[in-house]
């Protein structure tokens, strides 16, 4: 087993305006999210958010200290939101086993630590999608599922945008510090996601897109909403989206995705709408 890290560092948006392609990708895809017995994680300086994933096969997987943290445990200062995207495994915090079902969520509060996780089966591995930030104090471990979660349907067929957005680590169904996570699950025939396009200048957000079909992709907006720039993605990709950046996408089919975000702001529907109309 291994964990595998990197750094990210923030960029300026005058900056981003002369990124290429290739440097455009370069700062903020992470092309390498999933890994069978490999624990993956991207430290990003914006807001010093981490998200990765684990995939234990033959194995257990422990997720221990990074040498960005230096502390002896992951969540000595942090607190941890897991989403299992694969089949049935388990997350181990302290000794207590928590079952995860495809799309059941894990929050890890800050204190913990061990934290190990496990597949139910040697042939079908869990997938298990991670983000993290600083926390200031200690709040309890909790299993939430897709029933527990404030669900809202957004957007129309005739718009191309029909989706259910499942909002499951936020304040109106568990207490955290600043991490909040959910699940947008667009329809059959919608490919458009958070259109109109905002932006919130007091938190980042990561956007993790997954169960897209076999030969298909994902194009992910971003940049400033007078200079936007786009990321082709594939399936089990993700993309840092800074607070001055719009963060939307359409696919050529329909697809999930899971966002993360962190900051100050922890008001869900603060935000600064910029309409389709004036985007360039």
């Amino acid at each position: 087993m291994s964990i595998l890290f990197e750094e990210r560092f923030a960029s300026h948006p005058s900056d981003v305006k002369t990124y290429d392609t290739a440097r455009l990708r370069e700062h903020f895809l992470i092309e390498k999210v999933m890994e069978t017995n490999h624990i993956h994680l991207v430290y990003s300086h914006y807001d010093r958010f981490i998200s990765g994933g684990a995939v234990p096969a033959n194995e257990p997987l422990e997720l221990t200290s990074i040498a960005p943290l230096k502390s002896l445990h992951f969540c000595d200062r942090r607190e941890l939101g897991i989403i299992n995207v694969g089949a049935k495994g388990s997350v181990v915090v302290d000794g207590t086993e928590f079952q995860l079902n495809f799309k059941d969520a894990l929050y890890i509060g800050k204190g913990a630590k061990q934290i190990i996780f496990k597949s139910a089966s040697p042939t079908e591995s869990a997938r298990f999608y991670l983000n993290s930030t600083p926390a200031h104090k200690e709040l309890p471990s909790r299993r939430i599922t897709l029933q527990d979660a404030n669900v809202l349907q957004m957007g129309s067929p005739a718009t191309s945008n029909e989706r259910q957005i499942n909002q499951i680590l936020i304040s109106k169904v568990i207490e955290t510090c600043q991490l909040q996570m959910g699940m947008t699950e667009l329809r059959s025939g919608s490919v458009w996601n958070t259109m109109p396009a905002h932006t919130h200048s007091r938190r980042m957000e990561v956007y993790f897109y997954f169960n897209i079909p076999d030969g298909q992709a994902v194009c992910h907006f971003m940049g400033e909403p007078q200079e936007t720039r786009h990321i082709w993605m594939q399936n089990e990709q993700a993309v840092i989206s800074p607070d001055w950046s719009i963060h939307s996408a359409a696919g050529t089919s329909n697809y999930i995705f899971i966002w993360g975000m962190a900051g100050e702001n922890m008001d869900y529907t603060d935000m600064d709408v910029h309409p389709t109309t004036e985007l360039k």
